[in-house]
């Protein structure tokens, strides 16, 4: 299937944006260039659901138009370690921080025509006019952000399931997107579900500065070309014991690679 269809071209697992010539429009407006680009993506992704034509392929290729669209303003990609996923046989639990949307609309077009995947998601992202329907159709796992408990058991259960048909599941522990990374709020829950399934832990760090948190539409924020975006993916994690060693292990991998990328 993805023989046809375009895709990240990964060198030893890594990707970085080539060089371009930027518009002087998108230099000028580079958050009202991209997101009327973006809107256009979303509305045709959209139409596809609401009539049962948005699968898998759709998907990463919604996903990859969205990451063009980025680098068609400037912004610059750099994505390391996929190989660390690509031969990993079977589902993997993918557990990092969580910076902006940016991730959510990108990361299908890295890890989906490699691994079947879907998302932990919060109920706003599957009640969001428009947007609503692609989110459904991947079948996500859906988590409350207010009741911890509801939440593991949505997560447990529902993931497993997913995990056992052989669907990975992206999982942000943090409980909000923030631009700073607490270890304190990266809870265990993706180490807990990597346990029950029992599937290898793929670590995920990220630095996705350049699309801003908004202050009024969260999701919607300043779109800053200057800020390069930083994917990179770990070495994969069996969990032994109660999983506290991965779980630091874990932390330490996001905590280095950020501090690598520099503030």
């Amino acid at each position: 299937m993805w023989e046809h269809l375009e895709k990240l071209s990964f060198h030893d697992g890594t990707y970085i944006t080539g060089p371009s010539e930027t518009s002087l429009f998108s230099k000028r407006m580079p958050s009202f260039d991209f997101y009327r680009r973006m809107a256009a993506i979303v509305f045709r992704a959209s139409s596809l659901a609401k009539r049962g034509r948005y699968g898998d392929s759709e998907w990463a290729q919604s996903s990859l138009a969205i990451m063009k669209a980025l680098e068609h303003i400037g912004v610059v990609f750099e994505v390391t370690g996929a190989d660390h996923f690509v031969n990993v046989e079977g589902p993997c639990a993918f557990i990092g921080n969580h910076m902006s949307a940016l991730e959510t609309f990108v990361l299908p077009c890295i890890i989906e025509p490699f691994k079947d995947v879907t998302c932990v998601v919060k109920q706003s992202l599957i009640d969001y006019p428009i947007f609503r329907h692609v989110m459904r159709s991947r079948d996500p796992i859906v988590v409350s952000r207010t009741n911890p408990r509801e939440d593991l058991k949505a997560v447990l259960e529902g993931g497993t399931a997913r995990l056992n048909a052989g669907r990975s599941v992206i999982i942000f522990p943090q409980t909000t997107r923030t631009p700073d990374f607490d270890p304190a709020e990266f809870n265990t829950i993706g180490i807990k579900l990597a346990k029950k399934a029992g599937v290898p832990v793929i670590p995920i760090a990220l630095k996705t500065f350049a699309w801003g948190n908004g202050k009024h539409l969260k999701d919607f924020g300043r779109i800053d070309p200057s800020k390069r975006v930083y994917f990179t993916f770990g070495e994969p994690l069996t969990i032994t014991g109660n999983g506290a060693a991965e779980h630091g292990k874990i932390i330490e991998f996001i905590s280095n690679s950020l501090r690598a990328w520099g503030p």
